[in-house]
Parts: C-alpha cells; structure tokens; sequence
C-alpha cells in the first residue's frame, strides 16, 4: 500500500504538466502562478498558521535560506512552466522534467560531497541526448541553425531551478516539521510572485480556468507533496525517487487521452535515452576513482 502514495504524486504531477498546457489561452501565466499558491495559502494556514508562528525563532533564523528555497521551487520552477506551455508541447515538458534527478545527482556531487559513479556519468550523457534529441524533433543538426524552442529552454530553467532547490533542501537541513517548512514556502511565493501578478495583463477567474487552478493548488501544491512525503517516510528515499521516472510517462499518456497529442518516434528515442540514463545513474554506483589503499609497514 506505500508505494501508492509516490504513484499517486507523480500521477499528480503529470497531471499538472497537462495543466500547464490546457492554461494557455484561457488564463495568463502570471495569474495561475499567483492564484495557485495564494488559494494554497489560503487552505493551509487555518492548519498551519499557529503552529507555524510558534517556531518564530527558527523562521528567523533561517528565514533567507527559506526565501531562496521559494524562489526557486516555488516561484521560478512554477511560474516558467506555464510561461514554456505555448511554445512546447505537455508531452516535451514531461521528458524535460525527467532531467530533474539527474540535475539534483549532479548537483549532490558539486555541493554535497557525493562521490561520482560511473553510472552518473553515462547516465548524464544518455540523459542529455535524450532531452536534445526531443528538442530537436530528432534532428540534432538542427539546433546549431534554430537553437532550442524557448519554451523546451524554459523547461531547462525551471527544471534547474527545482534540482538545485531540492539540493539545497538536503544541504541546508532547516529544522521545521515538513508541512511547516511548506507553509512558510507557499506564504513567501504569494509575496515574491504578487509584483509580477500586479504589473501582468490578467483575464480573471472565471469557469473556464477556475478548475485548473483548483487543481494545481489542491493536487499539485499540496495533496502532491503530502503523499511523496509519505512515501519517503516508508520506503525511504532511494526507492521513492524511482517513482519519479514515470513523470514522462504518465505525462504522454494523459497528453495523449486529454490533448490528443501523438507520440512521434524522436519521443519515444528521446524519452527512452532519459530514462535509462536517470536508471542507470541510480544503479551502477560503482565510483569513478577507486580509492588508493596504503598498505601499512609492519
């Protein structure tokens, strides 16, 4: 039964990809980056906000390092995916994305310490011309002429921004209770992305874009993290992230019965060289460099 609970997240997710895209045209980028995390805020806080305000001492002190971490993965990482939606494809976003364990494992050995493995090396290699085959619908020669799709490169972005948000996570270490540490995140995107939701063109809330707010805020912000969180807890991290592999997956399928987006051949290449370079980075853990051992004189 544990295990459903990160299937559950990553359908969450996946689902939210398809989101982005049935945004465009019926709400500005700005307003469902805005309206998401303040309709979060306002469903969290009758829950969150005493216990919250009580470990004042905490937020104070590590209150900047709070802020980055919703810059990062709540503002940009958030906020570019619906801005990349009309100039790319859902099922794009979703290969895209499957970068993000790469990116954090790259990041872990940059910034945490983590010994580099063989498999990490060629699964970043296999990873990264699997995403450019994607982009470039097959024909990697072409981007040396027309460069990257902005919104594949916006995806990019945002997929850094989260990778490098989940390191700092791991690095930092603040000592909050999980959902709090949520809260205090959801409360500072409100006020990070109210300037860019106050100075965009908006169309409003109406019922054509209501029910996607609805579920980026209740499925994607919050019911999402709660049930990988749970998985971590009781499978632990290693076989949770394995989870996260099926993000593309479940992305073209829903593109597919919601969009009617078809999955072309550069997908199916492109998709597979992601995924079994992110497998094998997580299985072949056998390091780069041996560690020489001094025999010791008698």
């Amino acid at each position: 039964m544990y295990y459903l609970f990160p299937l559950l997240a990553v359908l969450f997710w996946a689902g939210n990809t398809v989101v982005n895209k049935l945004t465009v045209g019926t709400i500005f980028p700005a307003e469902v980056g805005f309206y998401r995390w303040l309709f979060a805020c306002v469903l969290l806080t009758p829950f969150l906000l005493r216990p919250t305000l009580k470990a004042w001492p905490v937020l104070k002190c590590h209150g900047g390092k709070i802020f980055v971490l919703s810059l990062l993965g709540m503002a940009v990482y958030q906020s570019l995916a619906y801005f990349a939606a009309p100039s790319t494809s859902a099922t794009n976003m979703g290969i895209v994305l499957s970068l993000m364990p790469m990116m954090s494992l790259v990041m872990a050995v940059l910034m945490l310490g983590q010994r580099l493995t063989k498999g990490a090396v060629l699964g970043a290699l296999c990873s990264f011309m699997g995403v450019l085959w994607v982009m470039s619908a097959g024909n990697v020669a072409s981007l040396e002429q027309n460069g990257i799709n902005i919104g594949d490169g916006m995806m990019l972005v945002a997929t850094l921004a989260y990778a490098l948000y989940s390191t700092l996570l791991k690095k930092w270490q603040i000592p909050l209770p999980a959902m709090q540490l949520l809260y205090a995140q959801v409360v500072l995107a409100v006020v990070i992305l109210l300037p860019l939701f106050w100075l965009s063109p908006r169309a409003g809330l109406n019922t054509s874009n209501l029910p996607l707010v609805i579920y980026a805020c209740v499925f994607a912000s919050i019911a999402a993290p709660l049930t990988w969180m749970t998985g971590i807890k009781h499978l632990g991290p290693s076989r949770t992230a394995i989870f996260f592999n099926l993000v593309p997956i479940f992305t073209a399928l829903i593109a597919a019965a919601i969009l009617n987006e078809t999955l072309a051949g550069y997908h199916l290449v492109g998709g597979g060289l992601t995924l079994f370079g992110v497998l094998l980075s997580e299985r072949w853990k056998q390091p780069l460099r041996q560690q020489a051992t001094v025999a010791q004189q008698p």
